[in-house]
């Protein structure tokens, strides 16, 4: 009986430290990161790619051929896609945030 507590106890700090990876995982992109990708759109509009059946939603992939533009203090870059603003992860291609 001593030995299957233990065993369960291990089980659960693995589990734990599980939760914790994928929890780091988690993108937040700060409101004001947000204020200064819109206020950099609206400057410098950029051109709506159009995608058919690209699901614009956290962690879709954004295909390399969309020209992804960089934000001053920003670490993530942005594209315009089908007519929705994104952020997108530079080295991952996905997406982080759908700015409404």
């Amino acid at each position: 009986m001593k030995a299957y507590l233990s065993s369960a106890a291990v089980a659960l700090v693995l589990l734990g430290g599980i939760g914790a990876a994928v929890a780091e995982d988690v993108i937040v992109v700060q409101p004001e990161q947000e204020t200064v990708v819109r206020e950099y759109v609206k400057k410098q509009p950029l051109a709506s790619v159009n995608l058919l059946g690209v699901e614009l939603k956290l962690g879709s992939p954004v295909p390399d051929t969309v020209e992804l533009r960089e934000v001053p203090n920003v670490k993530y870059r942005v594209a315009v896609i089908n007519d929705q603003t994104v952020l997108v992860d530079p080295e991952t291609h996905q997406i982080v945030a759908v700015l409404h």
